[in-house]
């Protein structure tokens, strides 16, 4: 009777981590030599997500992580994080809550055939969602989303006075793949920096801090398949930090929700 030769139980769970790490490394490195030459690319990162909701902080880190630097060489990371309303009603109302932004997340559901919607939920280009906290999915979106094609759109921020903005915007042809779809063009508003201590519901007794937190968004027009200016006001209310506050567009395909051109600019910074 033949036998099998032994082998150590602890070199082969060390074999089998050290192939892991190599599989990891080449993947990362794969990715990284896929990345386009030249400039950056935007990339639209939408976060769903509540202060009422015990799951969201974890994902609130991560997408603050990524607007500070890109773990994809090759990606511009514009972000947006969208606080939904459904939590309300759970113990703690969420004061940058919107029924617009929970309407915006049922479209994403309706385009993705999902059944229903949840927190915390990242979307990124309008073509890949999953779990807002899991970091390895968001750079696996990221990477595979600029290696798609995208058009050009340039922000101007033609003036800030006391309670409003005027913002142009300048959207090249958009890219082969658009196919004549209906584009529309979405110009948001959103804050850095802010917190809130939590008194109730599930977060009771945190100070949940928050990125590119969503003030306002709207859509300014449709844009032709040769591209367009358009020309938007956008209020300011009292309350919000200036120096804080960006200025983010995107055009994005109104059937599948792709996102084909993006850019993001500071708003005080990037007046004239």
């Amino acid at each position: 009777m033949s036998t099998m030769p032994s082998f150590p139980l602890a070199r082969l769970a060390a074999i089998v981590v050290a192939s892991a790490i190599a599989a990891a490394c080449a993947a990362a490195g794969a990715e990284q030599a896929a990345a386009p030459a030249g400039p950056p690319t935007p990339v639209v990162v939408e976060l769903f997500t509540s202060e009422g909701c015990s799951s969201c902080p974890p994902a609130d880190e991560l997408l603050e992580k990524l607007t500070a630097a890109s773990p994809v060489a090759g990606a511009e990371i514009v972000a947006l994080g969208e606080h939904v309303d459904y939590w309300d009603q759970q113990g703690w109302k969420d004061r940058f809550s919107s029924a617009a932004l929970t309407d915006r997340q049922r479209g994403y559901a309706a385009a993705f055939h999902d059944d229903d919607i949840y927190t915390p939920q990242m979307v990124v280009d309008g073509r890949a969602a999953f779990v807002g906290s899991d970091g390895s999915a968001a750079r696996r979106a990221i990477g595979k989303a600029i290696r798609d094609e995208h058009g050009s759109l340039a922000i101007a921020v033609t003036s800030v006075g006391d309670g409003r903005a005027m913002v142009s915007l300048t959207a090249g042809p958009l890219p082969a793949s658009a196919n004549g779809a209906t584009a529309d063009l979405l110009l948001a508003l959103t804050e850095d920096h802010l917190q809130s201590d939590v008194r109730r519901g599930e977060n009771r007794g945190r100070t949940l801090h928050h990125a590119a937190v969503v003030r306002s968004l709207a859509t300014v027009g449709q844009v032709p398949a040769a591209g367009a200016t358009l020309e938007s006001g956008v209020v300011l209310a009292p309350d919000w930090n200036r120096a804080a506050l960006k200025a983010v567009a995107f055009v994005q395909e109104r059937g599948s929700r792709r996102v084909l051109a993006a850019a993001v600019v500071p708003l005080e910074t990037a007046a004239r």
